[in-house]
């Protein structure tokens, strides 16, 4: 099996390292945190340009993915996004995308359809999802709008609703709800990940066993490309790190030539190195528990990383100041987001 991308796929990954290198995307997280919204949403209508978006959904609805979303692209243009720090709910946006693409799939289990009426088997099922699909997911792959959700399994906050066009919750009991406002803001360790809890009621859009089986597909590929963002994140961080240590000098020598700091980040990159195969071979399989093992070991090796970054910057990393902050004040929220790593042990021992 192969684990290393395409030529075309290592391409589409070096489009969108370019365009973030040029785009400034530290500012745009700073004024995201702050509340304002403009340099992130200009941000996200340039990726939109590339189809980054488009990879979430199949051609017959607006995408670029044939039969159904391209998990191994999406990987591949999510560990740019980790790298360059961007904000706002990417991941979000494209798990929805999922969660919609999936009602719309044809011969899958009927139940309550589009906007709560009964009646829904079989083709007339499908036909009523697709007047539900055909409501969100054409802007959606657009990237003329985002999107939030909360799925059972994935913890009970959205990311950014104030920010979002679109605010979905899908309830214990296979609801699928449009929720009438961000709800209660909450406290986040990020300024840049703007958490809350949604409203409960709202317009009811779907509901039955097709609605949860579409959320447990969609909270696994939730899962992948957060673990696709960890990785880019903690490569961001071993790299400003590595140099850093080139240039601070402690006895008139740098100190990244003390075997101490030499051990640290090796085995900083260690960890992602090893990694990153699970994170390509999840996207390749999409079992639930090979991208569980991919989240656990690309969210520990991102907050590892942020943990020796910390420690080998000294004093300065603690600064707001300095850019190294956005990507530190990432690593743990995005490590615990979508699966925690007690969770994400939990369903690789369950399988296992």
């Amino acid at each position: 099996m192969r684990f290393l991308p395409t030529g075309e796929q290592s391409e589409f990954a070096r489009t969108l390292h370019g365009l973030l290198a040029a785009s400034q995307v530290p500012a745009a997280v700073r004024a995201w945190g702050a509340g304002d919204h403009g340099p992130g949403l200009a941000l996200w209508s340039r990726l939109a340009g590339t189809g980054l978006f488009a990879l979430a959904a199949d051609e017959a609805h607006g995408g670029v993915g044939g039969l159904g979303p391209l998990p191994v692209e999406l990987a591949l243009g999510f560990v740019e996004l980790g790298r360059a720090g961007v904000p706002g709910p990417v991941v979000e946006t494209a798990a929805a995308a999922v969660l919609l693409s999936e009602l719309a799939r044809p011969g899958e289990e009927g139940g309550r359809g589009y906007e709560g009426h009964a009646g829904y088997e079989g083709d007339a099922g499908h036909a009523g999802y697709e007047g539900l699909v055909k409501r969100f997911l054409p802007g959606l792959v657009a990237g003329e709008a985002l999107a939030t959700l909360t799925l059972p399994g994935g913890g009970p906050y959205a990311l950014d609703a104030d920010a979002a066009t679109y605010c979905f919750t899908v309830s214990a009991a296979g609801e699928l709800r449009l929720a009438p406002g961000p709800g209660e803001p909450l406290e986040s360790t990020d300024p840049a990940r703007r958490l809350s809890r949604p409203p409960a009621d709202g317009e009811l859009l779907a509901a039955g066993p097709r609605v949860l089986a579409a959320a447990r597909t969609a909270l696994v590929w939730a899962r992948l490309l957060t673990a696709a963002q960890c990785l880019g994140v903690g490569e961001a961080l071993l790299a400003s790190t590595v140099a850093y240590v080139k240039q601070r000098t402690q006895f008139a020598a740098p100190i990244g030539s003390f075997q101490a700091v030499k051990h640290r980040l090796a085995d900083t990159l260690l960890a992602l190195e090893f990694a990153r195969p699970l994170v390509w071979a999840a996207a390749l399989g999409l079992a639930p528990w090979e991208v569980a093992a991919a989240k656990l070991a690309a969210g520990g090796a991102a907050y590892g990383a942020a943990m020796t970054a910390l420690q080998l910057h000294g004093a300065v990393g603690y600064t707001e100041e300095l850019d190294l902050s956005l990507w530190l004040r990432k690593a743990r929220p995005l490590r615990d987001a979508w699966g925690s790593p007690p969770a994400c042990r939990a369903a690789v021992l369950q399988e296992r």
